[in-house]
């Protein structure tokens, strides 16, 4: 299909593109900018008259919850989540039920979402066996069967020469290694943030030094092992300050934050508000104000959703009982619009930290408009608010810590391969 977009404000944050410009895309490819290639004859002509073209969203943590965990969320109804919310490129924890360590299940996975002709999946593999933290998974298996970088999303190991082990394993055959920076043996019980809103209630905490413990003891380990380290969603001040230094040491590190810490801290509980319920916990708002400026010096290098999907049951138990994560997909551009109009940041830059920095870390080819390169791209109204509802959102998981908010930046056309995946 060919497709001319005209009249749209173009935005391209990895070429430094932001003007008035058409764009034209032929067999799934962007075949130029600006001016029409010669005899171009558009199948579909697409006005985006006072609207934002951009690059597909890449977001670096959704939960799809297959296999094994359909009764939270489906594959097909996560996708169309992914590109209701412009996402284009979506990476994987592998945290399923059984979790991403066969090289079977990814290729299962790779398949069962390739036959929907949606936005692409990167499946993150299991660093190791079962995520129990005792036996290293076959990294280079995995890699063959679709696996682009390798994590242990829910916490640190407790063996640490473990996980040296595997750090040196990956920096051998040149993978990237994502861990969240908890230590589980400070984490416990704990549910909420150690401070006064969580003694207020009486809940069981995290504090902020399972976050700086784990990150100290990564480091080291990345001085010793040299391996590219991504530490996914960070939540303190602390632990951000400690990032900072590494990085200004020249170690190969990157992190991530997730759209709920950016807007959102420990006094959001209220009464006992399951929706959030998120790990790591929301922290205090110095904390989440930390985060917000963390974006704009370059320590925080991306924004994620960390959509994680539940159902309804899970969430009306007790807080401390209820089951952690939110849904998030489809509310990352708009929150970090919003984010970007109370820092008062240029949309280009706001922009860079959901698709091209994002594939940087991944490691992919995406979250650009290059000539020749695929044309996955979002068309978006960032004037156009939208209120947050159980019937707006296609993900299963209608578990949000934003329901009833109004929200800017309206979802128009995603395509995906130069296909229209979702007009609205």
């Amino acid at each position: 299909m060919k497709i001319h977009i005209k009249n749209g404000r173009l935005i391209d944050p990895k070429n430094g593109v932001d003007d008035i410009q058409d764009l034209f895309i032929s067999k799934g490819k962007i075949l130029a900018i600006g001016s029409a290639p010669d005899e171009f004859q558009a199948n579909r002509v697409i006005d985006a008259q006072s609207l934002i073209v951009c690059p597909g969203l890449v977001d670096l943590s959704v939960r799809l919850r297959e296999p094994g965990l359909e009764y939270k969320a489906t594959l097909e109804s996560e996708m169309n989540a992914a590109v209701a919310g412009g996402v284009t490129s979506i990476a994987c924890p592998p945290d399923t039920d059984p979790p991403l360590d066969e090289p079977g299940l990814v290729e299962m996975l790779k398949h069962r979402a390739k036959s929907l002709n949606q936005a692409h999946v990167y499946p993150i593999g299991a660093l190791t066996q079962g995520l129990r933290g005792e036996r290293l998974t076959e990294m280079a298996e995995l890699n063959d069967a679709g696996c682009v970088v390798f994590g242990q999303p829910d916490g640190l190991l407790v063996n640490l020469r473990i996980l040296m082990q595997a750090m040196r394993y990956a920096s051998t055959f040149g993978f990237s290694v994502w861990l969240r920076p908890q230590d589980i043996s400070l984490t416990s019980d704990g549910v909420a943030h150690d401070g006064e809103v969580a003694t207020r209630l009486g809940l069981p905490t995290v504090p902020v030094c399972a976050e700086t413990v784990a990150i100290s003891n990564i480091i080291l380990l990345t001085k010793e092992t040299g391996v590219r380290v991504h530490l996914c969603r960070i939540s303190s001040a602390e632990g951000l300050a400690m990032i900072r230094n590494a990085k200004q040491q020249g170690l190969p590190m990157t992190c991530d934050v997730t759209i709920n810490h950016l807007h959102l801290s420990d006094m959001d509980i209220g009464f006992f508000d399951s929706n959030c319920h998120l790990m790591p916990p929301l922290r205090s708002s110095s904390d989440r104000d930390a985060l917000r400026y963390g974006l704009l010096d370059g320590t925080i290098d991306a924004i994620c959703s960390d959509h994680a999907p539940v159902d309804e049951d899970a969430k009306l138990l007790p807080f401390g009982q209820s089951e952690v994560g939110a849904t998030g997909v489809e509310l990352l551009l708009p929150l970090a619009l919003k984010w970007g109009q109370e820092m008062r940041w240029p949309l280009a830059k706001v922009l860079a930290k959901i698709t091209s920095e994002p594939a940087g870390i991944l490691g992919i080819e995406a979250g650009h408009l290059s000539v020749g390169s695929a044309a996955d791209i979002c068309i978006f109204d960032p004037d156009q608010y939208w209120k947050v509802t159980a019937s707006a959102i296609s993900s299963q998981g209608k578990n949000t810590p934003f329901m009833g908010m109004e929200l800017p930046g309206k979802i128009k056309l995603t395509l995906v391969n130069g296909q229209i995946v979702y007009e609205n």
